[in-house]
Order: structure tokens, then sequence, then C-alpha cells
């Protein structure tokens, strides 16, 4: 799941990946399904779709389930009718949290969405009740290796179009705008790197500071968020103990 722009998060993010690897390869299928249908099946000629592989690849997802995905949603594009929902609300101690999906029923998401903000102390808000403490963000992360140069680093990125830099614990995490994500992720990748992750993502102006009880309660809306096919993403403004984004 996404949160503000920490590795901790993306740790904890990638560690619920492998645990359940098929339920991620599964919401990044719809997303595929969705730029196929909008954009046409070739990466060459269409960016979205370009950009969901990349986050594929970042998943560690196969290049085949990659291809077969593709080929799937190139056949069905007339039965595909995934709608694209986003519902605001409030997790424990006023936490904000923004929930993206694409479903084939959005009365079920609707309803699932609900029950989960119920079950775990928080609630359903109307639009755009949170949605102005976010920016959006591209993100793309990158291992460092011993061999590689924080200084010379941070000068490929920004060389390649990005806004921001910085180096956090083992890797280098990259910021740009959302309208020139794909071009600096693909000069990235012309020069030989590869992802930990490569998405646009929400990143909040402001954390909120959340431990003990109250923690466990929000990691278990994540989880319970994470364990739903419909959800796509859920950004964030909770603060984690680090022994929470650790599993």
């Amino acid at each position: 799941m996404s949160g503000h722009s920490k590795w901790s998060t993306i740790k904890r993010a990638k560690g619920k990946t492998d645990a359940a690897r098929s339920a991620v390869f599964t919401k990044i299928g719809r997303e595929i399904a969705v730029a196929v249908k909008a954009g046409g099946a070739d990466p060459n000629s269409n960016s979205s779709l370009r950009a969901i592989i990349a986050k594929a690849k970042a998943a560690n997802m196969p290049n085949d389930n990659i291809n077969r995905s593709i080929k799937k949603a190139s056949g069905e594009i007339g039965s595909i009718n995934y709608e694209s929902n986003v519902y605001e609300g409030y997790g424990v101690n006023g936490i904000a949290v923004i929930v993206e999906t694409l479903t084939d029923n959005k009365n079920r998401t609707g309803g699932d969405v609900r029950h989960i903000f119920d079950k775990c102390g928080g609630s359903l808000g109307t639009t755009g009740c949170v949605s102005y403490m976010f920016e959006s963000k591209g993100i793309i992360v990158i291992e460092k290796t011993a061999s590689m140069d924080d200084d010379e680093m941070m000068m490929v990125a920004l060389d390649a179009g990005a806004d921001d830099f910085s180096v956090d614990e083992d890797v280098y995490e990259i910021v740009t705008t959302p309208d020139s994500f794909n071009e600096v992720r693909e000069n990235l990748e012309k020069q030989g790197y590869s992802f930990l992750k490569s998405e646009v993502s929400k990143i909040p102006n402001m954390t909120v500071s959340v431990d003990g009880e109250a923690a466990a309660k929000f990691t278990r809306m994540l989880d319970m968020f994470e364990e739903n096919d419909d959800v796509q993403n859920v950004y964030h403004n909770a603060e984690l103990p680090e022994e929470e984004d650790e599993e």
C-alpha cells in the first residue's frame, strides 16, 4: 500500500507483496486491462501501459504474467468494464485516507470500503474531505549498491528530469511531477536502472504520528484494504512506528 514518501512505508508494501503476490498481480492485471482498453495493447504507443508494465516489473511480476494480462485484455476489450472510483475518509486519530478502486460492481465495492472503515475505527467521508491534504507526485525508488555514488546518482536523476532526489537508508528516492513521470522513468530505464517502486502516488502535506493500539488498528485497516481485490491503492498520512512497517 502507498503511504507517505518514506522507504519504511515502501518496505512494508514490499513485504506484503511477497506475502500475497497473487493478489498484487490481480490488481496490476486490472490496471493493464484498463490501459489496454483505453490506449491499445502496444506499449510503444501507449504510455499508460508502459508505466503500468514498469510498475509490474517493480513488483516482480514475471514477464509471462504481464504478456498474458495484455493478451487477455486485448481479447476481452468488449467485455471489460472496470469502473474507477475514489473514496475518502478517516482512520483512527483522524488519519486521512484515500482509497482508489477498480471494480465491475460499484455497489459491492462501496459497501466493502465502508465496512472496512467502520470495522477499524474510521469513517467514510465525502468527496474532497481529505484529498486537499495530498499532492500527486511520481515516485521512483532505486536500490543503492556499493558501486553507486550518491552525488553521481543525484546528477543522473536530475538530468533525467527529476524534481527532487533523496537518499533514504539503502535506496535512492526520485520524485517527479505526474506529467514528467513517464519521461523520467524511461530516461532512467534506458540507462539500465531497475526500480523497487515506480508509480504516481499521492503524498500528504503533513503526517499524523500514531503508535500502540491506534497503530495496530490502522495497520489492520491497511491489511483489509490490501486483501480486497477491488482496491488498487490506499494513500494515507499516518506516520507508523518502525516495528509496524516491518513484517
